[in-house]
């Protein structure tokens, strides 16, 4: 305004100096020349007004442009980063060498950590950084050049970030906290969908390796078990020594027979080659036919069913659910004093069954409750004291999710164990297919 007005001003002792009579003086004849002079006044102070205006907004233009140039080389910058740690490490670079500034820091709130850029003379405090994650909101600090801003996923703040060196707008923080967001939240999402596809490979060359060991092991296998079996049945041996080798050899038989025979049946699950026949089994049904299964193995053992007669029946396949059941059940005795009795139990819990077993047996350690559903894990205190192939739960789990049902453990060290598996309630008008 001073710099218009003193121009006018300036222009009009000219125009009255040069141009209107009297020519050399600066005074005005004519009354009409005054209004042309304060006409021309206006004019000039209003042109010079919209002339800076227009100026101050093709600035501000051009600054949001390169803002928006320097915000697409950031973004492209992130996206080329897949590994979280790495993408952490570069962030703060890539601010400045984006944005040009003098430098800048990264802090992450779960893990409590910062980031700073390798170069610029200048660096944010931590605390400044810890107060603008917790503020939540951008803003600039003009006495010692910084500009903060949080680093947002959707409305939770993150972290923080902080710039030296060249002040950025309020809306350029924001895109950059949003960007900063997106990106550590893709990294993460790609590397885990990486372990992801390693963790599904690592099952397949498993579910390949045990169908190729099963189909291999089980031709001299049978050989040998056949022939053991055709020595075994022509009487006694010269010695006793050599028919107690003779046994020893038909026993470790029947448990690798046992353990290919698991192994077949797991990769086949796995596979999903085994077809399930489902139809409406009424709770105690599956309870009598597990038990009955159980039968030579229970023997004396006092066995306690809680089975309410008001239970819906669940949709299942028969010889497999009872599989399960016979499973956990043999755990149990293998696994407590004979004297200790075994409950069984079975509940409506919405749209599914829940059967339980339970055992007052040692217990499982709370390390071990996550892990003893993996495929040969077996109990680092029962491994010695009780044979096993450690594949029964996997196989068990396996057919429980196949029925669309879940099983989970709960136990505590010298108090017992208790195996629970869900079963879906059977539709009415009928489940079988």
């Amino acid at each position: 305004m001073a710099v218009s007005v003193l121009m006018s001003v300036a222009a009009i002792f000219a125009f009255n100096f040069f141009f209107l009579p009297p020519v050399g003086a600066l005074t005005v004849a004519d009354p009409q020349n005054w209004v042309a002079l304060f006409a021309f006044l206006v004019t000039s102070i209003t042109g010079s007004q919209l002339s800076s205006r227009i100026r101050r907004e093709a600035d501000i233009a051009n600054r949001r442009r390169r803002e928006i140039e320097h915000l697409y080389a950031f973004s492209q910058k992130l996206l080329g980063e897949g590994n979280v740690i790495q993408l952490m490490n570069a962030i703060p670079n890539h601010i400045v060498e984006a944005f040009e500034t003098g430098a800048a820091s990264l802090f992450l709130a779960d893990k409590q950590k910062f980031y700073r850029s390798g170069y610029g003379a200048l660096q944010l405090e931590e605390q400044q950084l810890r107060l603008a994650y917790e503020r939540e909101e951008p803003y600039c600090d003009a006495a010692q050049g910084f500009s903060f801003g949080p680093v947002r996923l959707g409305m939770k703040s993150i972290g923080s970030f902080g710039i030296s060196g060249a002040p950025l707008t309020r809306q350029t923080l924001e895109a950059v906290g949003t960007l900063l967001g997106i990106a550590i939240e893709r990294a993460r999402a790609v590397e885990q969908l990486s372990r992801t596809e390693a963790d599904r490979q690592s099952e397949r060359l498993k579910s390949a390796l045990l169908d190729s060991i099963t189909h291999n092991f089980r031709t001299p296998l049978t050989s040998i078990k056949a022939s053991v079996t055709s020595l075994l049945s022509q009487g006694a041996p010269r010695g006793g020594q050599e028919r107690e080798l003779l046994e020893i050899m038909n026993e470790e038989c029947d448990r690798l027979n046992k353990l290919v025979e698991d192994a077949s049946e797991m990769s086949k699950l796995e596979a999903g080659e085994i077809e399930l026949e489902f139809r409406a089994v009424p709770a105690q049904e599956l309870v009598d036919t597990a038990l009955a299964n159980c039968k030579a193995s229970l023997s004396t053992r006092e066995v306690r069913i809680h089975v309410p007669k008001d239970l819906p029946p669940v949709r299942a396949d028969l010889a497999r659910a009872k599989e399960v059941l016979v499973q956990l059940l043999e755990n149990a005795n293998l696994y407590s004093e004979l004297d200790k009795p075994i409950v069984i139990s079975a509940e409506n819990i919405g749209n599914f069954v829940t059967f339980s077993v339970a055992d007052q047996g040692p217990g499982i350690d709370t390390m071990e409750q996550g892990l003893i559903f993996d495929k040969f894990y077996r109990g680092k205190d029962q491994r010695s004291v009780i044979q096993g192939t450690g594949m029964g739960l996997p196989i068990s789990k396996a057919i429980v999710e196949a029925h669309g049902g879940s099983i989970s453990v709960t136990s505590q060290l010298g108090r017992g164990s208790v195996f629970s598996f869900a079963l879906p309630v059977a539709r009415q008008g009928g489940d079988r297919s």
